[in-house]
């Protein structure tokens, strides 16, 4: 099988081709097994913006994957439909639709952080929304990951992410976050969104979706930026106990926890921004 991966939007950018645009937020687009699919389009201009740079062919695009229904994953859809311009199967947990907020009463902070657009108007545009909690297979190699379940003791939501219910800010469980994982004759290739829910739980969960225990390559984000010492110390012996070949953080890794993966993983390791493609 032939696997390409295209990091669209990103928070940095590399320098060449000219014009490419760093923007909060995550889009990675795979190409394997006759499929193109997206997984997220960025918070607003830089996956469209991108794409075009990257001469990205829209209209092979066959479904958006979105990882969750935070603002900086899901705000390019407007322009990223409009370029797609046909119907599309966009697949999310029925949860990405939640009244999102980043809540932190003790400063008196709040701000919605959800989906940006209604239902109807990206329906217009072509979107056609397949809501499940299930792994959704893509290709005989690609599925999603589906609902991830918690089974490490040292991965945690983040307490400031809520969801607003009858007027009332309720902690986010984050049941929408979800990954794609690629099935390769190397390995698995695990594309994260932001790992809400945790970077080891949803390797684990990707082992047992997919039945393939070895893992070759992770990238995205890894939602490491506010994560104690203990947790970094207790991830990184678990990344090395899987074995993992290729680690590409982005996002919402944080500069700090990259460097220390960086430093960790040597040669495996590299910042995965808008523009990287890797191939297997």
């Amino acid at each position: 099988m032939d696997l390409r991966i295209t990091t669209l939007s990103e928070n940095t950018a590399q320098a060449m081709p000219r014009g490419l645009l760093g923007e909060w937020g995550l889009s990675v687009l795979v190409e394997a097994d006759g499929n193109t699919a997206l997984l997220d389009a960025g918070q607003n201009v830089s996956a469209a913006n991108n794409g075009e740079i990257l001469g990205i062919n829209w209209q092979k695009i066959g479904s958006i994957v979105l990882s969750h229904g935070h603002y900086d994953h899901t705000g390019g859809l407007r322009r990223v439909l409009g370029r797609i311009r046909k119907q599309v199967n966009i697949i999310a947990h029925p949860d990405a639709w939640d009244a999102k907020y980043a809540h932190i009463p003790q400063v008196n902070y709040s701000a919605y952080i959800g989906i940006p657009f209604q239902r109807q108007e990206l329906e217009s545009l072509g979107a056609n929304f397949i809501l499940t909690r299930e792994p959704t297979w893509l290709s005989e190699s690609i599925v999603t990951s589906g609902e991830i379940p918690m089974t490490t003791d040292y991965e945690v939501i983040d307490p400031g992410l809520c969801v607003k219910r009858d007027g009332n800010m309720e902690p986010d469980p984050l049941r929408d976050d979800q990954a794609l994982f690629i099935k390769t004759e190397q390995g698995l290739v695990v594309i994260l969104g932001c790992a809400h829910r945790g970077i080891i739980n949803t390797l684990r969960h990707a082992r047992q979706v997919t039945g393939t225990e070895a893992i070759h390559t992770v990238i995205g984000g890894t939602h490491l930026f506010r994560a104690s010492e203990v947790q970094m110390e207790l991830t990184i012996a678990e990344l090395k106990e899987m074995g993992i070949q290729r680690l590409g953080v982005s996002h919402c890794t944080g500069m700090l926890a990259g460097a220390r993966l960086a430093q960790e993983f040597g040669d495996s390791f590299f910042f995965n921004n808008a523009g990287t493609t890797i191939t297997l």
